[in-house]
Protein backbone atom coordinates (compact mmCIF):
# COMPACT_ATOMS: atom_id res chain seq x y z
CA UNK A 1 0.00 0.00 0.00
CA UNK A 2 1.63 3.38 -0.98
CA UNK A 3 4.36 3.99 -2.65
CA UNK A 4 8.35 3.63 -1.76
CA UNK A 5 9.84 6.63 -0.32
CA UNK A 6 7.41 7.85 2.19
CA UNK A 7 8.10 8.37 5.70
CA UNK A 8 6.57 5.27 6.56
CA UNK A 9 5.74 1.87 4.67
CA UNK A 10 2.08 0.65 4.60
CA UNK A 11 0.75 -2.90 4.38
CA UNK A 12 -2.50 -4.36 4.55
CA UNK A 13 -3.79 -7.04 6.90
CA UNK A 14 -7.20 -7.53 5.47
CA UNK A 15 -6.64 -11.62 5.59
CA UNK A 16 -6.31 -11.25 9.62
CA UNK A 17 -10.25 -10.74 9.50
CA UNK A 18 -10.74 -14.98 8.17
CA UNK A 19 -8.38 -15.91 11.50
CA UNK A 20 -9.75 -16.55 14.57
CA UNK A 21 -7.38 -15.19 16.80
CA UNK A 22 -4.55 -13.40 14.17
CA UNK A 23 -0.71 -13.04 15.85
CA UNK A 24 1.55 -10.97 14.36
CA UNK A 25 5.48 -12.44 14.62
CA UNK A 26 8.37 -10.01 14.23
CA UNK A 27 12.02 -10.83 13.38
CA UNK A 28 15.39 -9.33 12.86
CA UNK A 29 18.91 -10.20 11.86
CA UNK A 30 22.37 -9.31 10.41
CA UNK A 31 24.25 -11.08 7.66
CA UNK A 32 27.53 -11.02 9.99
CA UNK A 33 30.80 -10.98 9.17
CA UNK A 34 29.60 -12.97 5.78
CA UNK A 35 29.72 -9.58 4.13
CA UNK A 36 33.71 -9.46 4.30
CA UNK A 37 33.93 -12.41 1.87
CA UNK A 38 31.43 -10.88 -0.86
CA UNK A 39 33.80 -7.94 -0.31
CA UNK A 40 36.61 -10.08 -1.46
CA UNK A 41 35.24 -11.37 -4.24
CA UNK A 42 33.08 -8.29 -5.24
CA UNK A 43 29.86 -10.19 -5.28
CA UNK A 44 26.93 -8.46 -3.28
CA UNK A 45 23.39 -9.57 -4.23
CA UNK A 46 24.01 -12.87 -2.14
CA UNK A 47 23.90 -11.23 0.70
CA UNK A 48 21.17 -9.47 0.22
CA UNK A 49 19.32 -12.85 -0.21
CA UNK A 50 21.12 -14.10 3.15
CA UNK A 51 19.53 -11.20 5.05
CA UNK A 52 15.93 -11.96 4.37
CA UNK A 53 16.51 -15.68 4.36
CA UNK A 54 17.71 -15.27 8.43
CA UNK A 55 15.01 -13.51 9.47
CA UNK A 56 11.83 -15.19 7.73
CA UNK A 57 13.39 -18.80 8.59
CA UNK A 58 13.13 -17.70 11.92
CA UNK A 59 9.63 -16.64 12.32
CA UNK A 60 8.46 -19.47 10.16
CA UNK A 61 9.51 -21.07 13.63
CA UNK A 62 5.94 -20.15 14.68
CA UNK A 63 4.40 -21.17 11.76
CA UNK A 64 4.17 -17.36 10.87
CA UNK A 65 3.93 -16.09 7.25
CA UNK A 66 5.86 -13.50 6.51
CA UNK A 67 4.07 -10.37 5.21
CA UNK A 68 6.89 -7.81 4.81
CA UNK A 69 10.33 -6.66 5.03
CA UNK A 70 12.31 -3.93 5.57
CA UNK A 71 16.33 -3.49 5.27
CA UNK A 72 19.03 -0.93 6.68
CA UNK A 73 22.24 -0.47 4.96
CA UNK A 74 24.61 0.86 7.26
CA UNK A 75 28.19 2.59 4.21
CA UNK A 76 31.37 3.83 4.61
CA UNK A 77 31.10 5.42 1.43
CA UNK A 78 27.93 5.06 -1.03
CA UNK A 79 29.25 2.57 -3.69
CA UNK A 80 25.63 2.80 -6.27
CA UNK A 81 26.98 -0.25 -7.90
CA UNK A 82 27.29 -2.69 -4.63
CA UNK A 83 24.34 -1.58 -3.54
CA UNK A 84 22.40 -2.20 -6.18
CA UNK A 85 23.13 -5.59 -6.18
CA UNK A 86 22.72 -6.17 -2.18
CA UNK A 87 19.22 -4.30 -2.80
CA UNK A 88 18.98 -6.92 -5.90
CA UNK A 89 19.36 -9.66 -3.38
CA UNK A 90 16.82 -8.71 -0.85
CA UNK A 91 14.61 -8.19 -3.56
CA UNK A 92 15.11 -12.11 -4.67
CA UNK A 93 14.88 -12.73 -1.18
CA UNK A 94 11.60 -11.30 -0.85
CA UNK A 95 10.46 -12.95 -3.85
CA UNK A 96 11.74 -16.29 -2.54
CA UNK A 97 9.45 -15.98 0.50
CA UNK A 98 6.81 -14.51 -0.79
CA UNK A 99 7.18 -11.23 1.43
CA UNK A 100 6.84 -7.61 0.31
CA UNK A 101 9.73 -5.54 0.42
CA UNK A 102 8.24 -2.08 2.16
CA UNK A 103 10.58 0.04 2.48
CA UNK A 104 14.50 0.67 4.27
CA UNK A 105 17.31 2.78 5.03
CA UNK A 106 20.45 3.64 3.54
CA UNK A 107 22.99 5.22 6.06
CA UNK A 108 26.31 6.79 5.07
CA UNK A 109 28.39 6.68 8.08
CA UNK A 110 31.89 8.46 6.59
CA UNK A 111 34.29 8.97 9.22
CA UNK A 112 32.89 6.13 11.55
CA UNK A 113 33.17 3.45 9.04
CA UNK A 114 35.64 3.04 6.22
CA UNK A 115 34.70 3.70 2.71
CA UNK A 116 34.87 -0.03 1.76
CA UNK A 117 32.80 -0.90 4.53
CA UNK A 118 29.35 -1.46 5.03
CA UNK A 119 26.58 -3.65 7.36
CA UNK A 120 23.48 -5.01 6.93
CA UNK A 121 20.05 -5.48 9.34
CA UNK A 122 16.75 -6.77 8.01
CA UNK A 123 13.59 -6.53 9.81
CA UNK A 124 10.20 -9.02 8.96
CA UNK A 125 6.47 -8.93 10.02
CA UNK A 126 4.47 -12.47 9.45
CA UNK A 127 1.45 -13.41 10.64
CA UNK A 128 0.05 -16.38 12.37
CA UNK A 129 -3.82 -17.79 13.49
CA UNK A 130 -3.25 -18.58 17.59
CA UNK A 131 -5.18 -22.01 16.90
CA UNK A 132 -2.33 -22.74 14.20
CA UNK A 133 0.94 -21.79 15.43
CA UNK A 134 3.83 -24.50 16.28
CA UNK A 135 6.43 -24.53 18.86
CA UNK A 136 7.42 -26.48 21.81
CA UNK A 137 4.42 -27.16 23.57
CA UNK A 138 3.18 -29.41 20.87
CA UNK A 139 5.91 -31.86 20.47
CA UNK A 140 5.08 -35.01 21.76
CA UNK A 141 7.08 -38.52 22.57
CA UNK A 142 7.62 -40.62 19.44
CA UNK A 143 7.12 -37.62 17.10
CA UNK A 144 9.55 -38.01 13.97
CA UNK A 145 12.37 -35.13 13.41
CA UNK A 146 12.87 -34.41 9.45
CA UNK A 147 15.76 -32.87 7.92
CA UNK A 148 15.88 -30.11 5.43
CA UNK A 149 19.32 -29.70 3.76
CA UNK A 150 21.24 -26.61 3.67
CA UNK A 151 22.88 -25.10 0.83
CA UNK A 152 26.16 -24.52 2.83
CA UNK A 153 27.00 -22.82 6.02
CA UNK A 154 24.36 -20.13 5.73
CA UNK A 155 25.10 -16.95 7.66
CA UNK A 156 26.45 -18.37 10.85
CA UNK A 157 30.54 -19.53 12.04
CA UNK A 158 31.99 -17.32 9.50
CA UNK A 159 34.60 -15.60 11.46
CA UNK A 160 35.91 -19.09 11.77
CA UNK A 161 35.57 -20.11 8.23
CA UNK A 162 37.13 -16.63 7.51
CA UNK A 163 40.13 -17.39 9.35
CA UNK A 164 40.68 -20.86 8.51
CA UNK A 165 40.15 -20.65 4.69
CA UNK A 166 41.02 -16.87 3.56
CA UNK A 167 43.77 -16.30 5.50
CA UNK A 168 47.22 -15.95 4.06
CA UNK A 169 45.63 -17.33 1.03
CA UNK A 170 45.80 -15.34 -2.57
CA UNK A 171 42.81 -14.41 -4.16
CA UNK A 172 43.45 -16.86 -6.93
CA UNK A 173 43.43 -20.31 -4.64
CA UNK A 174 40.11 -18.45 -3.56
CA UNK A 175 38.92 -18.31 -6.82
CA UNK A 176 39.92 -21.82 -8.62
CA UNK A 177 37.39 -24.37 -9.26
CA UNK A 178 38.45 -27.32 -7.13
CA UNK A 179 37.30 -30.72 -7.32
CA UNK A 180 36.94 -31.37 -3.75
CA UNK A 181 34.11 -29.08 -3.72
CA UNK A 182 32.74 -30.11 -6.46
CA UNK A 183 33.24 -27.63 -9.37
CA UNK A 184 33.27 -24.59 -6.99
CA UNK A 185 36.13 -22.19 -5.39
CA UNK A 186 36.31 -21.40 -2.06
CA UNK A 187 34.88 -18.14 -2.58
CA UNK A 188 31.64 -19.42 -4.21
CA UNK A 189 30.81 -22.40 -1.75
CA UNK A 190 31.42 -19.85 1.15
CA UNK A 191 28.52 -17.40 0.09
CA UNK A 192 26.41 -19.82 -1.38
CA UNK A 193 22.97 -18.41 -0.08
CA UNK A 194 21.41 -19.18 2.76
CA UNK A 195 17.90 -21.58 2.33
CA UNK A 196 14.83 -19.79 2.41
CA UNK A 197 12.40 -22.32 3.48
CA UNK A 198 9.06 -20.58 3.61
CA UNK A 199 7.15 -21.63 0.61
CA UNK A 200 7.76 -25.19 0.93
CA UNK A 201 7.09 -25.73 5.21
CA UNK A 202 3.89 -23.30 4.87
CA UNK A 203 2.74 -25.16 1.91
CA UNK A 204 2.84 -28.34 4.42
CA UNK A 205 1.06 -26.43 7.25
CA UNK A 206 -1.91 -25.40 4.86
CA UNK A 207 -1.84 -28.68 3.20
CA UNK A 208 -1.48 -31.01 6.45
CA UNK A 209 -2.67 -28.65 9.35
CA UNK A 210 -1.54 -30.18 12.75
CA UNK A 211 1.34 -32.16 11.16
CA UNK A 212 3.99 -30.21 12.09
CA UNK A 213 4.62 -29.88 15.96
CA UNK A 214 7.66 -27.32 16.06
CA UNK A 215 10.67 -26.70 13.98
CA UNK A 216 13.90 -25.38 14.67
CA UNK A 217 16.09 -22.90 12.24
CA UNK A 218 19.52 -24.20 12.28
CA UNK A 219 21.86 -21.24 12.86
CA UNK A 220 24.57 -20.22 14.93
CA UNK A 221 25.25 -23.00 17.64
CA UNK A 222 24.18 -25.61 14.95
CA UNK A 223 21.84 -28.84 15.42
CA UNK A 224 23.17 -28.88 19.09
CA UNK A 225 22.07 -25.27 20.27
CA UNK A 226 19.15 -25.18 18.15
CA UNK A 227 17.12 -27.95 17.95
CA UNK A 228 16.31 -28.20 21.81
CA UNK A 229 14.82 -24.50 21.57
CA UNK A 230 11.74 -26.38 19.78
CA UNK A 231 12.14 -28.75 22.56
CA UNK A 232 10.11 -29.03 25.82
CA UNK A 233 11.83 -29.58 28.84
CA UNK A 234 10.47 -33.14 29.09
CA UNK A 235 11.85 -34.60 25.56
CA UNK A 236 14.89 -35.07 24.28
CA UNK A 237 15.69 -34.99 20.33
CA UNK A 238 17.33 -38.39 19.47
CA UNK A 239 19.84 -37.61 16.57
CA UNK A 240 20.95 -40.28 14.15
CA UNK A 241 24.15 -39.04 12.62
CA UNK A 242 24.93 -40.22 9.46
CA UNK A 243 21.38 -40.07 8.23
CA UNK A 244 21.81 -36.95 5.81
CA UNK A 245 24.44 -35.66 3.42
CA UNK A 246 25.75 -32.14 3.27
CA UNK A 247 27.66 -30.14 0.82
CA UNK A 248 31.36 -30.22 1.10
CA UNK A 249 32.10 -27.02 1.83
CA UNK A 250 30.52 -28.11 5.25
CA UNK A 251 33.79 -31.28 6.61
CA UNK A 252 35.99 -29.27 4.25
CA UNK A 253 35.67 -26.11 7.10
CA UNK A 254 35.85 -28.32 9.61
CA UNK A 255 38.87 -30.41 8.91
CA UNK A 256 40.58 -26.62 7.91
CA UNK A 257 39.48 -25.44 11.35
CA UNK A 258 40.63 -29.22 13.49
CA UNK A 259 37.16 -29.68 14.38
CA UNK A 260 35.81 -32.79 16.37
CA UNK A 261 32.61 -33.65 15.65
CA UNK A 262 31.21 -32.55 19.14
CA UNK A 263 32.56 -29.42 18.53
CA UNK A 264 31.30 -29.61 14.95
CA UNK A 265 27.55 -29.85 15.81
CA UNK A 266 27.63 -26.93 17.96
CA UNK A 267 29.52 -24.44 15.65
CA UNK A 268 27.94 -25.18 11.68
CA UNK A 269 24.44 -26.42 10.62
CA UNK A 270 26.28 -29.41 9.53
CA UNK A 271 24.04 -29.48 6.60
CA UNK A 272 20.45 -29.15 8.06
CA UNK A 273 19.11 -25.63 7.40
CA UNK A 274 15.60 -26.96 9.17
CA UNK A 275 14.51 -29.52 11.70
CA UNK A 276 11.05 -30.01 12.08
CA UNK A 277 9.06 -32.49 14.84
CA UNK A 278 6.53 -34.14 12.56
CA UNK A 279 3.08 -36.35 13.96
CA UNK A 280 4.78 -39.83 13.19
CA UNK A 281 2.06 -40.86 11.54
CA UNK A 282 2.11 -38.05 8.86
CA UNK A 283 5.91 -38.37 8.68
CA UNK A 284 5.58 -40.04 5.40
CA UNK A 285 2.95 -37.55 3.84
CA UNK A 286 5.06 -34.68 5.26
CA UNK A 287 8.52 -35.60 4.12
CA UNK A 288 6.77 -36.44 0.35
CA UNK A 289 5.01 -32.79 0.49
CA UNK A 290 8.35 -31.13 1.36
CA UNK A 291 10.13 -33.09 -1.38
CA UNK A 292 7.50 -32.41 -3.87
CA UNK A 293 8.21 -28.83 -3.25
CA UNK A 294 12.14 -28.84 -4.18
CA UNK A 295 13.71 -29.82 -0.65
CA UNK A 296 16.27 -32.65 0.08
CA UNK A 297 14.56 -34.47 2.79
CA UNK A 298 15.97 -36.64 5.26
CA UNK A 299 14.36 -38.96 8.56
CA UNK A 300 17.33 -38.08 11.05
CA UNK A 301 15.70 -38.78 14.32
CA UNK A 302 13.10 -39.11 16.92
CA UNK A 303 11.68 -37.32 19.68
CA UNK A 304 11.97 -39.22 23.31
CA UNK A 305 11.71 -39.56 26.71
CA UNK A 306 14.72 -36.44 28.40
CA UNK A 307 15.49 -32.91 29.96
CA UNK A 308 15.21 -30.85 26.64
CA UNK A 309 18.59 -31.41 24.97
CA UNK A 310 19.72 -32.67 21.89
CA UNK A 311 21.35 -36.38 22.01
CA UNK A 312 23.41 -38.17 18.77
CA UNK A 313 23.55 -41.53 18.23
CA UNK A 314 26.92 -42.34 16.34
CA UNK A 315 28.61 -39.11 16.23
CA UNK A 316 31.49 -40.47 15.00
CA UNK A 317 29.63 -41.39 11.78
CA UNK A 318 29.83 -37.52 10.52
CA UNK A 319 32.55 -37.04 8.94
CA UNK A 320 33.14 -40.68 7.52
CA UNK A 321 31.58 -40.74 4.24
CA UNK A 322 33.44 -37.16 4.12
CA UNK A 323 37.80 -38.07 2.21
CA UNK A 324 40.30 -36.63 4.03
CA UNK A 325 41.52 -35.13 0.33
CA UNK A 326 38.69 -32.80 1.37
CA UNK A 327 41.05 -30.99 3.89
CA UNK A 328 41.79 -27.58 3.11
CA UNK A 329 45.19 -27.58 1.07
CA UNK A 330 48.35 -26.28 3.64
CA UNK A 331 50.38 -24.17 2.39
Amino acid sequence: VGDIGGFGGLFSIAAAKQMADPLLVSGTDGVGTKIQLAKLANKHNTVGIDLVAMCVNDILATGAEPLFFLDYIAVGKLKSEAVSEIVSGIADGCEMAGCALIGGEMAEHPGVMDPNEYDLSGFTVGIVDRPAMIGPARVQDGDVLIGLASSGLHSNGYSLARKVCTEGKTLYELTIARDELEGDSVLDALLEPTRIYVKSIRSVLLQCPGAIHSLAHITGGGITENLNRALPSTLDAEIQVGSWNMVPILPWVCRAAHLNETEALKTFNMGLGMILAVAPQKADEVAQLLADAGEEVYIVGQVVPGVGKVVYLDEEELFAAYSEDEEVEED
